[in-house]
């Protein structure tokens, strides 16, 4: 397996709970391909560089993960079509 570290914005709209399941969803994700999460912070509510579909603010979350390619390809396909996701990077970690 190899280390990734994965940034995705959460749309600033959505309340505490629907936010934990959108992170509990994605998290599922990687867990359930034989991955693992090694760490998750949440950084809240920031300002975005520049707006994304006339949104100007979004919810954080970064994870450092070894996963499966398997795993990544899911979680990067799911992130596309999730309109809860503004955007998301997926960056491999140099052994």
């Amino acid at each position: 397996m190899t280390k990734y570290e994965i940034m995705y914005i959460i749309h600033p709209n959505l309340d505490d709970a629907n936010r934990a399941e959108v992170v509990e969803k994605f998290n599922g994700i990687i867990t359930n391909h034989d991955s693992k999460i090694l760490e998750t912070k949440d950084w809240g509510l920031r300002d975005l560089a520049y707006e994304i579909n006339k949104v100007n603010k979004g919810h954080y979350m970064i994870l450092k993960v070894e996963a499966t390619h398997e795993a990544i390809s899911e979680f990067e396909r799911l992130a596309l079509i999730d309109n809860n996701i503004l955007r998301h990077i997926v960056v491999k970690e140099e052994e």
